[in-house]
Parts: structure tokens; sequence; C-alpha cells
């Protein structure tokens, strides 16, 4: 009898550890969801920033990583995503567009002044080495990736995503391009504010 007894007290302990423990996790997991909605409510692309050049549009947006890891892994994890978060929170995203007047294709041999297949190349492996991301008017990072989604002539833009490792997450940017594609000379895109200082 006093086995059965033990046992049942021990039962009911987990219990209550597991109870508590599911009560902790889910106050975690208001305070994660609130500050990803606070996030979504600002615009998870509002930093954006464009230049005109004679007839081209060029358009950097920096995108938070929580973003993409909400986009690639749902929400249905919080914690997961949190935890994502915190291990590559010193990465930064910027979404780049290229983009011509009266919706003429950006990689036009007329534009570029070189064949087409070589402005795909261009874009696909070249284009990284074009920017880099100036912090505290000091350190300069170059780009360590670049991605060309190609869009086949669908879009009238053309968009690559850049990425930016070791950058404190509340440092203020600015992006440098030093065009060699289209020789319009280096532009600057200044970002004021880190997303994790903007008040809501």
């Amino acid at each position: 009898m006093k086995i059965v007894k033990a046992f049942f007290t021990a039962c009911s302990l987990l219990l209550l550890l597991s109870c508590a423990k599911d009560k902790k996790s889910g106050s975690d997991d208001s305070e994660i969801r609130e500050r990803y909605y606070n996030l979504e409510k600002i615009g998870w692309k509002s930093k954006v920033y464009s230049q005109k050049v004679d007839q081209f549009d060029f358009t950097a947006t920096e995108v938070p990583i929580q973003y993409y890891l909400l986009k690639d892994k749902g929400n249905a994890n919080l914690f997961l995503v949190d935890s994502l978060y915190n291990d590559n929170k010193r990465e930064r995203v910027i979404e780049f567009t290229f983009e011509q007047e009266n919706e003429k294709d950006i990689l036009d041999p007329e534009t570029t002044g070189i064949p087409y297949e070589d402005g795909v190349k261009y874009m696909s492996f070249s284009i990284e080495n074009d920017f880099s991301v100036v912090i505290n008017q000091k350190d300069t990072i170059p780009c360590s990736g670049a991605l060309f989604e190609r869009s086949y002539k669908i879009t009238p833009y053309q968009k690559v995503m850049l990425f930016f490792s070791n950058i404190d997450p509340n440092a203020k940017i600015q992006l440098l391009y030093k065009d060699n594609l289209f020789k319009k000379g280096t532009l600057k895109f200044q970002f004021k504010d880190p997303f994790t200082e903007i008040a809501l």
C-alpha cells in the first residue's frame, strides 16, 4: 500500500511541475508573440530607401531576420524561431532592386553594354563585390553573399538579396553600392535606426 501511495504522490508532483512549466512557457510565448506582432505592425519592410539616377531606380530595403525565420519555420513554435534569431541576430539582410523607367529590362545589352547572358552572370556571381556596409562611419563590412532572384522578364525589376555578417543588432548602418554594372557611380543608403530601437 505504501508503494502505491508513493507512486501516486510522485505522479502528482510530476503533474504539478509539468503544469507549472507549461504556464511559464505560455508567458514566454506571449512575450515573443507580442515582440513579433509589434515588428509586423511597424511593417516588416518599412525601412525602404530609394535613389533615382538618370532613368534608373535603385531601392534598398532592410528586412529583419525574424521575417525570414517566420516565413521559413512558421509561427507554430516561436521558441524555435526566437532561438534561431538569437543565434543569427548579428546578420543583416537587405533586398536591393534595380528598375528602369518605362519597365525596360535592366539587363538589356543597350543598358549594360555587355551581352544579356553576361549581365545575368554578373548579377548571379559578382554583384556582391559591389556592396558593403559602413557602421558608425568607421567600420566597413563587405557583403558576405548575394542571391539573385531571377524573374525571367516577368517583373519590371531585378532583385538581389544581400547578406552581411557580424554586425551589432543595435548598430546604425549605411549601405554602399559601387555600381560597376550600369556605371552610375557610388550610391549611399542610410538606414537610420535598427529595428530593435523603433518606438511603438
